[in-house]
């Protein structure tokens, strides 16, 4: 059985002989074949380490508290490593002792073990557990077929000591187990090592979501004001004498105040709850993603979650590593760390095997680093590496563990708060004025009132309550919740049509895009590719993939070539390549770029290659140049078989090619000639025809060296071959045209993104022929210009920003002129989407507005990114996206529409009504308004933001950035809805009682004050038909069958109502046993016309509006502004006087600590004005440190105008400076 002591176990045998006589450097660090464990005793003493501790501890190699994955390219590695011992390298941290402790251990490490690797990067921790070797023998895996996909509980046991010894079998004997702990895949790895998961983030609780929907100020406060009403109406229940037959019930308004509140916490507080979860399954899917893995001898396409400790992933550029790792094999594979370590450089990797030689050759081990950590991304090369830890126990799961952060306000729901807080100041003005009106009155009345004390008492709380309910009312809390359930909502369907957003404002950003750069392959076309055309010297095949016949077929073609060119062309497409066979929906096939995929089933097919691991492993490879989007090529350096030199092989876009070649090649005897001008012009021919039938054309080209490196050719920092310097003099091999067809679809969803008025942009690295056909027939292209990359990056900016407006295509392109088109775009104004696949294209999709991601053929990086991933690389998705952006500002809008109204209607009619009352009550009772709070926040908030896009929403231009949020229609609406409802209910309010021909009785005008509630309500309700349009179109209800949930939220809110009139009661302060029938048809019928009026409103014209508003609104704008000025004011005189007092007790104490205070002499002037001197003591061994200080005097007692002055103008400058 392993160890699972917090160290290795003491390693047992002699030791072997060392060179010297002494020495710890020695005795830490041998040169011998044998491993750190056999050198040595390995078990932890913390009562005697000796020496070993004192080296160890004075060693530079230690945690940077600031950066804890110090990378080995520092000096301070190659300093450490001779003086750290292996005990010393694998001691536990400080708190991480549990993660050495593993019962049941069939595995040589624990994870703390594996954990030393990369906390920091440790090469004394690599070569202590016995290097790539030794940790493939530990993990019982297999660097080169890796875990067997059969795998369940591991069977046998390997120690540390089997594990890290040299020389050893790769698979040590290994000591049989009683049996497995479980049946489940990779069951043993999974209970020792983990999963590659970060446990879920805890939910909120109910409970505490609840409490924080109560946890306002106003909510508390009128809570108060229940509980004393219903304190006093209890104490009017009990202690006060009534006349027989009266039963006392004004208790139950504190009551029904007080469960109104639950109700609307309770409500409030499930809305958070299922927004939370919505967020939690979308964040779930936004970090799933497939990785590349080879598992019994295959490559297969795996969850990220998957990944085990021992599984061989693959890398290649783009790649963003899940897992921490040690690096297998590869070629110039150099990663990105900054997000993980800070530090910016691009790190090369070294094979583990070759890390381990050199350290035991006693090479300086300062530039060798073989960690793979998570979190970094993959620059350039391709390689393998070996999992070492996954979950918490990486790197990079461990800061993001730590950095958890709540979801950021979009700037939609930023907008909204403030306006909230507009919204909530005037109805808390309101509130405020309607309270010391009320209170102005109950005092005056009160000499007179002969009604006993808890009464009169009752009496105010009644007025307190009824101000602070219009303030619950005006406080529209409902507007953040609008926003977030309407996002919650739109990202959730937006999945099912395939957009996973990835950052929330997105969707609403998208919504008002006005141009839209797209890439053409697998976003325009179906990138599906296949060869249908090809020409190699004097033979070429070309295939009319409309019917089906062609003059010469692939097979025709490929019989009369001899087998010397055939072997180039596979060479050509093999060995230059990152894609690898692998299992797709349980068939065989290539899995990689589709280009390449393309190639490579056309040289399986038609020209012999076997197997691709095969044609691999048939040739040398010395060096791998990935694909440079900037030379538009990638390249490949095998050595030629019978040993007469080395191959360069080059594969990328033909005319680029053509261009590097300065020889042609005889496809009979590979033989090369001069490449002519007219050889030139024939081969360009048929690049041009290729092109014009919207074909892909990639060139093969190659050169033969003598040596590798070449003499003339130019190296990198690392010592490799500069890819740049050795492009020229090449041979041509030939062109392929690769069909793409565009995507079914495509040009409708153009169209409409045209006719929704954004523009459509193409941004491609094919020529501009082909370009030019595909966004022809895509309908991008009509008359607009096309430039090519080179040529658009070399216009000045006034250049750039006049052709702009006509640019369709842009062809020939790099992600640096993709990012330069953005950048320009937004300069002149417009909302940009940007698509983008590449690992290059990150900083155009960061620059853009909204950045696309491809979700099949994107990189890891790319998508990081973006804002959101079209999981099906599909164009018409992003129409999908904009609808949605669309649909989410509209249901805000609609919400605000509907809110603002009843805020204005029942703020006013609360006033009103109280203020004219003699008994000072409001014609809605507090209990009342909260369920008209309840209606308006969240019933409505349901109701109008889970309205689905029709394609009427494309029908409209985007709106500009700086539209307002409430337009003049909005405003219209609101206005023309205010006045009719507070017309119709003041006219019952102050004449119903002659109109209805009741009599003046209590009974009477209880039946009608009911009847007001209830036309109150039902005008709500059918003003939420009226507010699903923004437009002035007429059909309220087109599109209503297909949103379920507004009819739900609508017919439940007549349920209540209804129940609520006939059940109410005394909690509502209504008629008990309800209304008549004749009553409900009034009150439904009038309630109703506000539909018909809605009709009117919108046939008047917007001109005509917003000419009244000017009119009509300055007496108002100004009257409120000389309200608010007068009560800024009154605030200013409480706020001066407490200021004053303060500084003035401030101004006291200082003066006394002065005093008190021991003077220490200033050096130079000690005048007051003056800026002082002060040396101040260092610690030992420093130098003192002098600063100056400028004094300045007390200032001055503030005045009432002081208040409003700028910060900076009211303090002093204290600004110290250093000399």
């Amino acid at each position: 059985m392993a160890s699972n002591s917090l160290a290795p176990p003491t390693a047992s045998g002699d030791r072997r002989n060392r060179s010297g006589s002494d020495s710890t450097e020695n005795r830490h660090l041998t040169s011998s074949a044998g491993s750190f464990a056999s050198t040595s005793h390995l078990t932890v003493d913390t009562q005697a380490r000796g020496r070993s501790d004192t080296v160890a501890s004075n060693a530079s190699f230690v945690s940077n508290v600031s950066n804890p994955f110090l990378t080995p390219a520092q000096s301070e590695c190659g300093a450490s490593f001779v003086t750290v011992d292996p005990e010393t390298a694998l001691r536990p941290d400080p708190g991480t002792e549990a993660d050495f402790k593993v019962e049941n251990n069939p595995f040589a490490f624990t994870p703390g073990h594996l954990n030393k690797l990369l906390n920091p990067k440790s090469l004394a921790a690599y070569r202590a557990l016995g290097g790539i070797e030794g940790i493939e023998k530990g993990l019982q895996a297999d660097t080169k077929s890796g875990l067997s996909i059969d795998e369940t509980a591991v069977r046998s046991n390997v120690s540390f000591e089997q594990a890290t010894r040299r020389n050893s079998d790769k698979f040590p004997a290994a000591s049989e187990r009683l049996g497995g702990t479980g049946s489940e895949p990779f069951a043993d790895r999974i209970r020792v090592y983990g999963k590659n998961v970060l446990p879920a983030k805890k939910a909120t609780p109910f409970w505490r979501l609840a409490w924080q929907a109560y946890n306002d100020n106003v909510i508390i406060l009128l809570t108060v004001a229940a509980v004393i009403s219903l304190a006093l109406g209890i104490y009017e229940a009990v202690g006060v004498v009534h006349p027989a037959g009266e039963t006392p019930l004004d208790w139950i308004e504190g009551v029904a105040i007080c469960a109104a509140i639950l109700i609307v916490t309770l409500v409030g507080s499930l809305n958070d709850w299922q927004k939370e979860k919505a967020f939690v399954k979308l964040n779930a899917k936004k970090e799933d993603r497939e990785v590349k893995a080879f598992r019994s001898g295959k490559s297969y396409m795996i969850s990220v979650h998957d990944i085990m400790v021992g599984d061989v992933l693959h890398l290649e550029p783009g790649d963003l590593v899940p897992v921490d790792g040690i690096f297998i094999e590869g070629h110039d594979l150099k990663c990105d760390e900054s997000s993980a370590t800070g530090e910016s450089d691009a790190l090369k990797k070294t094979a583990g095997v070759e890390v381990m030689r050199q350290l035991e050759a006693g090479v300086n081990p300062k530039n060798l680093d073989p960690f793979i950590i998570s979190g970094a991304k993959v620059l350039e090369g391709v390689g393998t590496f070996m999992v070492t830890s996954v979950g918490t126990n990486s790197s990079f799961g461990k800061i993001l563990m730590s950095v958890r952060t709540e979801i950021e306000p979009t700037p939609l729901q930023k907008k909204l708060e403030g306006l909230a807080v507009a919204i909530a100041k005037i109805g808390g003005s309101s509130a405020a004025l309607l309270f010391f009106i009320l209170l102005f009155r109950f005092a005056a009345a009160l000499p007179q009132n002969p009604a006993p004390a808890p009464v009169k008492a009752s009496q105010f709380m009644d007025i307190l309550i009824v101000a602070i309910t219009i303030i619950v009312v005006a406080v529209p809390e409902g507007l953040p919740l609008a926003v977030t359930l309407a996002l919650a909502i739109a990202t959730k369907r937006m999945l099912k049509e395939n957009n996973l957003v990835r950052v929330l404002r997105a969707c609403e950003t998208m919504g008002n895009a006005t141009t839209i750069c797209s890439d053409k392959t697998g976003t325009l076309t179906t990138n599906k590719m296949t060869v249908v055309a090809g020409t190699f010297g004097t033979s070429s095949f070309d295939k009319d993939s409309e019917s089906g016949k062609s003059d010469s077929s692939p097979a025709q073609w490929a019989t009369g070539l001899p087998q010397p060119t055939k072997d180039a062309i596979v060479q050509s497409v093999a060995i230059n390549s990152t894609a690898f066979e692998g299992v797709e929906n349980g068939e065989f096939a290539f899995i990689g770029s589709k280009t390449e995929t393309a190639l490579l089933s056309l040289v399986r097919e038609h020209l012999g290659m076997q197997s691709l691991p095969e044609a691999r492993a048939n040739e040398q490879t010395v060096q791998m140049f990935p694909f440079d989007s900037g030379k538009k090529c990638m390249g490949a350096v095998i050595k030629l078989r019978d040993g007469s030199g080395h191959r360069l092989l080059v594969k990328g876009a033909s005319e680029i090619l053509l261009g590097y070649s300065s020889l042609k090649t005889d496809t009979q005897t590979l033989a090369t000639s001069p490449l002519t001008q007219a050889d030139r012009n024939e081969i360009g021919a048929v690049i041009d025809k290729y092109a014009k039938k919207s074909l892909r054309t990639i060139g093969l080209i190659y050169r033969d060296f003598a040596q590798w490196p070449p003499a003339h050719a130019e190296m990198t920092e690392d010592g490799q071959v500069e890819f740049a310097s050795v492009l020229k003099d090449l041979a041509f091999l030939g062109v392929v045209g690769i069909q793409d067809p565009v995507r079914p679809g495509v040009p409708e969803a153009v169209r409409k993104a045209q006719h929704a008025g954004v523009t459509v942009r193409m941004v491609t690295g094919d020529n501009a022929v082909t370009a030019q056909a595909i966004a022809t027939e895509c309908g991008i292209y009509t008359d607009g210009l096309i430039m090519e990359g080179p040529v658009f990056r070399a216009l000045s900016e006034a250049e750039m920003d006049a052709k702009l407006p006509r640019l369709q295509v842009l062809a020939r392109s790099s992600p640096e002129d993709k990012r330069i088109l953005v950048a320009r775009l937004k300069h002149l104004g417009e909302t940009v989407a940007v698509t983008g696949d590449g690992t290059n294209d990150a900083p155009a999709l960061k620059a853009a507005d909204v950045g696309f991601s491809m979700g099949i053929c994107g990189t890891e990086v790319a998508k990081e990114a973006s804002e959101i991933v079209l999981m099906d690389d599909n164009f018409a998705s992003i129409l999908t996206a904009l609808k949605w952006g669309r649909a989410v500002n509209d249901s805000v809008q609609k919400f605000l529409q509907f809110q603002i109204t009843v805020n204005i209607t029942a703020v006013l009619l609360a006033f009103i009504s109280a203020v004219s009352d003699p008994e000072m009550k409001s014609v809605l009772t507090a209990v009342q308004l909260l369920w008209v709070n309840l209606i308006m926040d969240t019933f409505a908030a349901l109701a109008l933001a889970t309205d689905p896009p029709t394609d009427k929403v494309l029908d409209r231009k985007p709106q500009p950035k700086s539209a307002p949020l409430i337009t003049t229609n909005m405003w219209k609406m609101i206005i023309g809805q205010a006045i009719f409802q507070l017309v119709v209910t003041l006219v019952f309010y102050f004449a119903g009682m002659q109109l209805l021909g009741y009599p003046d009785t209590p009974e009477a005008h209880l039946e009608l004050k009911t009847m007001i509630f209830n036309m109150f309500v039902w005008m709500q309700i059918f003003n939420e038909f009226n507010n699903r349009r923004l437009d002035n179109k007429f059909n309220i209800f087109e599109g209503v069958q297909r949103n379920q949930f507004f009819i739900f939220i609508n017919m439940l809110m007549v349920g209540l109502q209804v129940a609520i009139i006939y059940v109410g009661g005394k909690a509502f302060e209504i008629k008990a046993g309800g209304l008549s029938g004749t009553q409900w048809g009034i009150c439904v019928g009038v309630a109703g016309i506000s539909l018909p009026w809605a009709i009117v409103v919108r046939l008047f014209p917007d001109p005509w509006f917003a000419t009244l508003v000017r009119i009509f609104g300055g007496p108002f704008a100004t009257a409120w502004r000389f309200v608010r000025g007068h009560l800024q004011k009154a605030f200013r005189v409480f706020k001066k006087d407490k200021k004053k007092a303060d500084e003035e007790s401030a101004i006291e104490t200082a003066e006394t600590d002065n005093t008190n205070e021991k003077q220490t002499p200033a050096v130079g002037n000690t005048n007051n004005n003056e800026p002082a001197v002060v040396v101040v003591s260092p610690p030992v061994g420093e130098a003192p440190e002098i600063t100056v200080s400028p004094v300045t005097p007390a200032p001055p007692a503030i005045q009432v105008d002081d208040l409003d002055a700028p910060a900076d103008e009211k303090k002093g400058d204290t600004t110290k400076e250093k000399p």
